[in-house]
């Protein structure tokens, strides 16, 4: 597994910045009139104290892939999830900005309270606050992972009650966890690392949605061939948003896959784009799929209150953009530097510095981590278009961004890699579309509705 170090430094909010501003000036205004006072009364010259110490530098979030980003076999894909390790996170940060305490450092082993976004910062960053108050009553959100996690029901039920969401377990008819053939009780064998990242998926899909059902089908491996009967199922038993945080590389095969696993008309397929930077991966580059790319999120004076650029550490990690080497482009993709299938189409918050909060406890010590990768981009776009309502029964709901681009956050600064000049876009965010962000992030569900 690798190790990554961030010195990424969020903005803290505009509301603590006035705050600071005014204490200063009070403080200025009250020294100014000691100095009068001692300069009539003529007293004895005293030392100058000596200045304060310059406040230590934020801690620099460190983090690791998770075990699931490495295939067990050849030809199998990997998860896009990365767990943060250490430093101060964006989310810690900007609490630490408005309390006016110092930034608490993230533990290396679970902590005992969130250091990262939770469901009231991704839904006002999304301006999804009214939306998930009242939207995805009675949708059936799907996510699929490999293997089994003998612990997401009980996990689900701490992320949400911590976070004062609806309940959401089995007996209520809320949360239903199956095999790729539909079993309830024959599950795959239990994978600490794919616990992760299915802990990682649930939890974003409550923040977002969190009067949706959701529906866990756990594929036998992480081949394409099962993980592609996991989709086929999810939409058989009725789900008509189906989130899948996996990728891998193209190969000629992805056409029949295509046809086989992810063509479903009126069910919106969302996959992430991944996290070694610029260059395609598969199923993110199928036609029928919505392809989520990712961003590093922080909050900021604008208006809006949040601010995004793409996320890159390094050449080699960041959201995934770029070409197909094999899927048609479809026919609401205008853009003119790839001949066939272009990566991305939206994106959402990825980096794991400006990381999300989740409770796992599978293999691992029980509690709260942080975790970033576009494996958390993927479910949070799923829910969004729980949240817009159930798509036409003929509609790719990929097309629907392309129909109103106005409706999303254009994320216009940062790059993924290097690529050709005379297609800049492919890696670099621009006005309008680009690739590692697509036509931006969600402002409300404007966009994911037809």
């Amino acid at each position: 597994m690798r190790t990554t170090t961030s010195p990424s430094t969020p903005a803290i909010s505009g509301r603590w910045r006035r705050t600071a501003a005014s204490a200063l000036g009070t403080a200025a205004l009250v020294l100014a009139g000691l100095g009068t006072a001692a300069h009539a009364s003529a007293a004895p010259a005293t030392p100058a104290p000596a200045a304060p110490a310059a406040p230590a530098a934020p801690a620099k979030v460190t983090w690791t892939a998770t075990p699931c980003a490495t295939p067990k076999h050849q030809g199998d894909l990997v998860c896009h999830s990365f767990r943060v390790t250490g430093g101060t996170t964006a989310f810690q940060k900007e609490r630490a900005a408005e309390t006016g305490k110092a930034a608490r450092v993230t533990p290396k082993a679970a902590a005992a309270s969130p250091t990262g976004y939770g469901p009231s910062d991704l839904q006002d960053a999304y301006g999804l606050t009214d939306a998930a108050a009242a939207g995805g009553s009675g949708e059936t959100l799907a996510i699929v992972d490999a293997y089994d996690d003998p612990n997401a029901a009980a996990d689900l039920a701490k992320y949400r009650s911590y976070y004062g969401l609806p309940a959401c377990t089995v007996a209520g008819g809320c949360f239903k966890k199956v095999s790729q053939s539909g079993s309830t009780t024959s599950l795959p064998t239990a994978d600490s690392g794919w616990a992760e990242e299915e802990s990682l998926d649930l939890d974003m899909a409550s923040a977002v949605c969190p009067l949706c059902k959701i529906l866990l089908v756990e594929a036998t491996s992480s081949s394409m061939a099962n993980l592609g009967k996991a989709v086929n199922e999810a939409v058989a038993l009725g789900a008509k948003f189906v989130s899948n945080s996996y990728g891998g590389s193209e190969s000629a095969s992805d056409t029949s896959y295509d046809t086989s696993y992810f063509k479903h008309p009126g069910v919106a397929i969302t996959v992430s784009a991944g996290d070694e930077g610029y260059g395609a991966e598969y199923p993110a580059a199928s036609r029928y799929v919505t392809s989520v790319g990712g961003t590093a999120l922080s909050a900021s004076s604008t208006t809006r209150g949040w601010t995004e650029k793409v996320w890159n550490t390094s050449s080699t990690e960041g959201t995934g953009s770029g070409c197909s080497a094999y899927d048609t482009k479809p026919t609401w993709q205008t853009d003119t530097g790839c001949a066939k299938r272009t990566v991305s189409d939206v994106s959402a918050v990825a980096d794991p510095a400006t990381g999300v909060s989740v409770y796992d406890s599978y293999g691992v010590t029980a509690g709260w981590y942080t975790f970033g990768g576009t494996s958390a981009s993927a479910p949070i776009i799923a829910a969004v278009y729980a949240l817009a309502g159930t798509p036409g029964s003929s509609d790719y709901p990929a097309s629907y961004p392309y129909a109103d681009p106005s409706a999303l956050n254009d994320v216009t600064t940062g790059s993924n890699g290097t690529c050709s000049s005379t297609a800049a876009y492919l890696c670099t965010a621009r006005s309008g579309y680009d690739g590692p962000t697509g036509l931006g992030t969600p402002q409300g569900t404007g966009a994911f509705t037809g």
